[in-house]
């Protein structure tokens, strides 16, 4: 790359240039997915000989940078400062360069990283310091499910936050591992990224899969071979033994039944489902004792997640739907009580009846 159109380009800008600078080429440019650059760096991209090349590069650029975001198509005789979403469109100089100032301060991965580093240093915060992975554990399990009720609620705002907290507690955890030296966060990164293009053969290999179906077959047969490898001298794992125990019950057994019927271990039409259902149910009517009763009540649960699983519904979250709902309709009856200046246990029930009927009809 000739590095006097830096200098150029920068000249033409009338800018000083940047104390950091991410130089990239067009064309490599234009055939990523996501912008090879950390937004809270100055980019230039040299090169762009075309409009159609210009489309392809603003197409990657607003994976990350919004609309809006100013940017500068330089050649070497002029200037023209535009927004990212008009980059391509209208009259096009051939062969300019694109410089894209910054997000800012902390819009990048490295900068998040760099204050959890910081909270960890000798001079940061005395309650972070003391953090271990235990001691933790709690924050991670009630940040994913926060994320969870943000996503039930289909709040973008609330994920966008709760996505956050939680990648606080991924980076912060392998902070702590990085400084016992038992791992660090670019050896998370390549391991998932490895796991990711190993097991997706037909998208960064030659394999040909053109189902869903297909995939997760596919899938499952490519972890058993790892199950394998990694197994050697130790005690061979199961195809259900990847399975978190801390799971929610509805989740695990849901996922306990896809990763069986991947392997065949299914019923060959819904009907055997539905036929279970109703077996189930008999089985509770005619159980004699408490351990009986909750054995079956047991298997009508297990059952009924597998009639969500064949339905493609997510067990857990209908539940957690159905769940707020039950919530706020019982809100409405509470208040409802209030202004009839009543408490709820002088009610009858079908006078709380009436009240849940109420809501429902107003779509609570």
């Amino acid at each position: 790359m000739d590095f006097s159109l830096v200098a150029s380009t920068f000249e033409t800008l009338r800018f000083n240039p940047p104390p950091q600078l991410t130089l990239l080429e067009a064309q490599e440019f234009a055939s990523r997915h996501f912008p090879p650059t950390p937004p809270d760096v100055d980019t230039l991209i040299v090169g762009v000989d075309s409009r159609e090349l210009a489309a392809q590069v603003r197409t990657v650029l607003l994976a990350v940078y919004p609309q809006e975001h100013s940017v500068f198509l330089v050649n070497a005789e002029k200037k023209m400062e535009t927004k990212l979403q008009d980059i391509g469109t209208g009259d096009f100089s051939a062969n300019v360069n694109l410089y894209i100032p910054s997000l800012g301060k902390g819009t990048s991965f490295e900068a998040f990283a760099e204050i959890v580093a910081h909270l960890r240093a000798p001079d940061g915060c005395p309650w972070d310091k003391e953090q271990t992975h235990q001691s933790l554990r709690t924050h991670l399990l009630e940040e994913a499910y926060e994320t969870l009720t943000a996503m039930d609620e289909n709040d973008p705002a609330g994920m966008r936050e709760e996505f956050g907290d939680l990648l606080l507690q991924i980076v912060l955890n392998s902070q702590i591992a990085s400084e016992a030296s038992n791992f660090s966060m670019t050896l998370i990164i390549k391991s998932i990224y490895d796991k990711i293009v190993r097991r997706h053969p037909h998208v960064f290999g030659d394999v040909e899969l053109n189902t869903v179906d297909g995939v997760l077959q596919n899938w499952e047969k490519l972890k058993e071979q790892e199950r394998r490898e990694n197994g050697v001298g130790k005690i061979e794992k199961g195809l259900l033994d990847g399975v978190p125990a801390a799971l929610p019950a509805l989740t695990q057994a849901q996922e306990y039944q896809d990763r069986a019927a991947r392997v065949g271990f299914d019923w060959p039409v819904i009907d055997g489902v539905l036929d279970k259902i109703l077996e189930e149910v008999e089985e509770i009517k005619h159980a004699e004792t408490d351990f009986e009763l909750a054995s079956e009540i047991g298997d009508l649960f297990f059952v009924l997640v597998n009639l969500a699983r064949w339905k493609h519904v997510d067990a857990e979250s209908v539940l957690r739907g159905t769940n707020l709902k039950f919530k706020k309709r019982f809100a409405y009856v509470e208040q409802g009580a209030k202004k009839q200046g009543r408490n709820l246990s002088d009610m009858t029930l079908e006078e709380m009846d009436a009240l849940w009927n109420e809501a429902k009809k107003a779509g609570i």
